[in-house]
């Protein structure tokens, strides 16, 4: 789990997943299940298992902003050999590797790693999903070259996101994307049980997209998640485009383009600049129910064409190789390493519509619970004035008077006449949709 090549090849990067699980199948138990993962790069695939422990205790870093000292916390490899944590931002925890000597103590063990930390003049040890395998000998010439040739091959774009039960709209999502140039897409599932699996295998097998999942539990962890993604893809991928699958990035000079392009999301990336460009920013436009009472059959960009007259926050493209030692990222955009800037693109180079407000049905599933760590709940009294918050909204599912007409300032069918355009065509019952079932 070391890096080769790197300056940091000393050190392996802990990633935990900090929040509560309610433990609903064991509530006879007054406690929390809690999940997690420790991510290591190397010539080694990622080495993670996973399971459920107890632990009647919140997030190391569970405050945005507020992060421990490493000097308060160390990895512990086994039942007792402890090394130094070298930065502490997030869910993400950096440590040194064991000494030779050290391992010789675990030889031929699983070696799980544990997260120890000092509180209230106690140490506590945070349980951890992940086992430690040492660092192996330099790579020969040849698997180097071959190292060497896979880098070449990685994909330009690709796309993450977090999920959960979102099958019946990852159709028309991917299936988007991947026309104007995302070549593989990550979904991180939180738990999803709509027939995720038979809606990825339909993408794969009848879309020819590349497409993988990777089970994601633990609640509100999308940081985690996101930290994760970064560097498990980073060998595969040169861009990744963090969004959700209620958002469709757009560029207005697509509007008389009679057909899709794998080039056109890549005409959004930097081709060249003084100081390098490591994140493309992009703002949102916040559409609302636009007079549904239920989900479009056609599609969410069919049927969501009246928005919000402002822009309202962004989405971004990162170049992973741009993304700062620490991981640290707040929904949807990372810190960069020193060197790196971000570029944002003007509103008539790019823009996501955001498809947020939907019909009510729809929009109330979001209760469930919030994905972010540090974004307070639906239903919990906290922050109302936020921009996390939906204006004239409270805390529980209750549907407001007129919400079908809500959030309705501008119509907007932009993307709503190119996506025909470009995917739409006449079928025996009507216009029909690409991504549209039979």
């Amino acid at each position: 789990m070391a890096e080769p090549g790197s300056r940091n090849r000393d050190i392996m990067r802990t990633i935990c997943a900090g929040s509560n699980l309610v433990a609903e199948a064991m509530n006879l138990l007054a406690n929390y299940l809690v999940g997690r993962l420790v991510v290591g790069i190397g010539e080694e695939k990622n080495k993670a298992t996973y399971e459920i422990r107890l632990l009647a205790k919140s997030g190391v870093n569970n405050r945005q902003g507020v992060n421990r000292s490493p000097t308060e916390l160390g990895c512990v490899f086994g039942n007792g050999v402890v090394t130094d944590v070298i930065s502490s931002t997030q869910e993400v925890f950096r440590c040194r590797h064991p000494d030779e000597t050290a391992l010789s103590r675990l030889f031929g063990k699983n070696i799980k790693i544990s997260l120890q930390l000092v509180e209230k003049n106690k140490v506590v040890v945070v349980p951890s999903v992940a086992y430690y395998t040492p660092r192996r000998k330099p790579p020969t010439t040849a698997t180097a070259a071959s190292a060497a040739a896979a880098r070449k091959e990685k994909s330009l774009l690709c796309a993450c996101t977090m999920v959960h039960n979102v099958a019946k709209f990852l159709k028309e999502w991917a299936h988007y994307h991947s026309k104007l140039g995302v070549e593989k897409f990550f979904l991180y599932d939180n738990g999803s049980d709509d027939g995720l699996d038979q809606v990825v295998t339909e993408l794969r097998e009848s879309y020819n997209i590349t497409i993988s999942t990777l089970l994601w539990p633990w609640p509100k962890t999308q940081e985690a998640g996101f930290s994760h993604s970064a560097l498990h893809a980073r060998e595969s991928c040169a861009w990744m485009m963090y969004m959700d699958v209620d958002e469709f990035v757009f560029s207005p000079s697509w509007i008389n383009d009679s057909r899709s392009s794998v080039n056109m999301l890549r005409s959004l990336l930097p081709s060249s600049s003084t100081v390098p460009v490591g994140q493309v920013g992009i703002r949102c436009l916040e559409f609302g129910p636009s007079k549904q009472r239920s989900n479009p059959l056609q599609g969410v960009t069919q049927g969501y064409t009246c928005r919000r007259r402002l822009d309202q926050r962004h989405k971004s493209m990162v170049l992973l190789d741009a993304v700062d030692e620490s991981l640290m990222n707040v929904i949807h955009h990372f810190r960069l390493k020193e060197g790196y800037r971000m570029k944002w693109l003007r509103m008539e180079e790019g823009v996501v519509n955001h498809y947020k407000y939907q019909a009510w049905p729809e929009f109330k599933k979001k209760f469930r619970q919030r994905v972010s760590a540090y974004v307070a709940d639906w239903k919990k009294e906290a922050n109302p004035n936020s921009n996390d918050r939906t204006p004239g909204l409270g805390f529980l599912p209750v549907e407001p008077k007129d919400w079908d007409n809500k959030f309705c300032e501008l119509n907007d069918t932009r993307l709503q006449q190119v996506t025909q355009r470009w995917f739409g065509s006449k079928s025996r019952t009507g216009f029909k949709m690409a991504w549209q079932d039979e």
